[in-house]
């Protein structure tokens, strides 16, 4: 059965392979403890059976344990080391998954839990295009696709690599917002994140929960999967087994392997296996420099610009003076006036201050993901660092667009826009802003390397 969704799985996306430029990708399941468990313990029943006639054989006074009592003190000490009680090892290794992950890579895939069962997860996240939509032909990558074939979101679908480093949401002492998932922080966490798309009518467009419970459901191995996982009740409570899935996807978003590697060149530099190019090394200089940009005022979340793990981010929440990207919208027929509230939107907040202020992304594969902004109106990477160099010169060339040849635009936005943040650090000349690119191209994990441009 598995075999056949694997198959089912690669059959409906099918329609974007043709824009993958590296290997397509899957979660490689692992046998579960269980599995592993009870393997080990019919090798030393075997084992503990035949030493036992081998000491009955030879007279031996020792009377051999009864293998019945046997089998159950070990079950009990395997149980005890995995942290499972024996109930819960048997039954996890009935599910047709190996693990919660693997349940969720299924999750991920499945174009089932959407409306017209033509949009997953992955749709819109692909990962083996940096988890972003690699669907670029559709409103210049800017806006996602619904699963109606007719709807576009308002927003830059994010990057869905390195998010589970972002704390949830929340707001600090100093006023400032932190954390969550999505542009506006709107989802605390990864499980409640996943949640969001299924019943948004413009992405999967499922009715209700109760619709997507409906879905699983139907496929048998998702059911045998859940009880197993999450007991026996988990389907009599709409809320609990909707709940499940979204764990489910969570779980698959933590792997490193896939979502968080720390495999790019920079990280290869940190750990002595690469060596930066002048070009690159100037960008990085420039990038941590408190004097010369103010790249790290907000993409720094370490103390140190030569710690590991270093996301490219703080998580907190800004107005950069965003323009509307009135082209992409007027060419798809959208409203060309609409105005994002950006953090306003997000139910926890009600103050108006917090108006036009979108979480600062990671810039992890932040050359592989454009376009950029939360309303995609950026395609090139450079036109980004130069719209944040504009803060800092006032000369002519840096007043223009170098997409439309055009001034920058009105803000979406301009009562709430970071100005301390944004005027730090001195203007950029364009020597210094492509070794910060050179440097950003750096920060791409090993594995979308070749999605690179020359």
């Amino acid at each position: 059965m598995r075999c056949v969704r694997d198959i089912e799985r690669k059959a409906n996306l099918a329609p974007f392979q043709d824009q993958i430029k590296v290997p397509f990708m899957h979660h490689q399941n692992h046998i579960h403890p269980g599995f592993a468990q009870l393997g080990r313990l019919a090798r030393w029943t075997i084992t503990v059976s035949f030493a036992a006639m081998i000491c009955v054989g030879l007279g031996s006074a020792a009377k051999a344990e009864d293998q019945t009592d046997f089998l159950k003190r070990l079950s009990g000490q395997l149980a005890g080391q995995s942290g499972q009680t024996v109930q819960e090892v048997a039954a996890a290794s009935q599910s047709p998954f190996s693990d919660l992950s693997a349940l969720g890579e299924a999750l991920y895939f499945d174009p089932n839990l959407s409306a017209n069962r033509t949009q997953a997860c992955a749709t819109c996240h692909e990962p083996s295009m940096a988890f972003r939509d690699p669907r670029i032909d559709i409103a210049d990558g800017a806006f996602s696709l619904g699963d109606d074939g007719v709807s576009l979101g308002d927003r830059n679908a994010p990057m869905a690599a390195y998010a589970k480093f972002s704390p949830k949401f929340h707001v600090r002492e100093d006023g400032v917002a932190v954390g969550g998932q999505f542009w506006d922080g709107r989802a605390a966490d990864l499980a409640e994140q996943a949640g969001g798309p299924p019943l948004n009518r413009i992405e999967m467009g499922m009715p209700d929960k109760a619709s997507v419970v409906s879905r699983l459901q139907e496929d048998e191995d998702y059911v045998a999967g859940f009880t197993a996982l999450f007991g026996d009740d988990v389907w009599s409570d709409t809320d609990a087994a909707y709940g499940a899935m979204t764990r489910a996807i969570a779980a698959f978003e933590q792997e490193d392997e896939q979502f968080a590697p720390f495999d790019s060149k920079y990280d290869r530099f940190l750990r002595g296996d690469y060596k930066m190019t002048p070009q690159e090394e100037l960008g990085r200089v420039l990038f941590f420099s408190q004097q010369f940009s103010n790249c790290n005022t907000c993409h720094m979340l370490k103390s140190s610009p030569t710690a590991e793990g270093e996301t490219f981010t703080n998580y907190e929440f800004h107005n950069i003076g965003v323009p509307r990207n009135v082209a992409t919208r007027s060419a798809n027929n959208k409203d060309v006036d609409f105005t994002d509230n950006g953090l306003l939107d997000n139910p926890l907040i009600n103050d108006p201050a917090y108006r036009g202020k979108y979480k600062t992304p990671s810039l992890r594969n932040v050359a592989v993901t454009g376009p950029y902004m939360h309303n995609g109106v950026f395609a090139d990477l450079e036109t980004v660092v130069r719209f944040y160099n504009k803060y800092n010169s006032r000369a002519k060339a840096n007043q223009t667009n170098p997409e439309t040849g055009k001034a920058w635009g009105v803000p979406e936005i301009e009562d709430t826009i970071s100005l301390k943040e944004l005027e730090q650090g001195d203007a950029l000349d364009s020597k210094r802003i492509k070794a910060i690119v050179a440097f950003l191209k750096t920060l791409t994990d090993a594995r979308y390397e070749p999605l690179l441009a020359d």
